[in-house]
């Protein structure tokens, strides 16, 4: 068998060799068209920026669920199981932050008097 593809690859004729050539020639042209594209700074440049914001939104989602997760649970310290007001809870908080505004405006007054 392997007498025969020797003098299959043998009995080519030139035009077969050429064509052969230029079939080959037009792959390393195309991998050389690719490896260009690929090294080129704008398309570097447009990974490294797809990349980053891909990072950038990532790190926001999981801000935002754990922003979500927080919120709910001081939610659930305000609000009972059916949604009402848990005013034993809520009138303490709204004097406790009436008083710091308070304390920051009076601290604000003495330093500006």
């Amino acid at each position: 068998m392997g007498d025969a593809s020797t003098q299959d690859k043998s009995a080519r004729t030139t035009a077969q060799i050429e064509a052969d050539i230029e079939r080959t020639r037009d792959r390393l042209t195309g991998t050389l068209d690719e490896l260009a594209v690929r090294v080129h700074p704008s398309t570097i440049s447009a990974q490294v920026k797809a990349k980053a914001a891909a990072a950038v939104e990532e790190r926001t989602a999981r801000a935002y669920v754990a922003a979500s997760g927080v919120v709910e649970k001081v939610r659930a310290q305000f609000v009972d199981e059916k949604g009402q007001p848990r005013r034993e809870r809520i009138v303490p908080a709204a004097l406790v932050g009436v008083g710091l505004v308070l304390l920051v405006a009076s601290a604000r007054k003495r330093r500006k008097g």
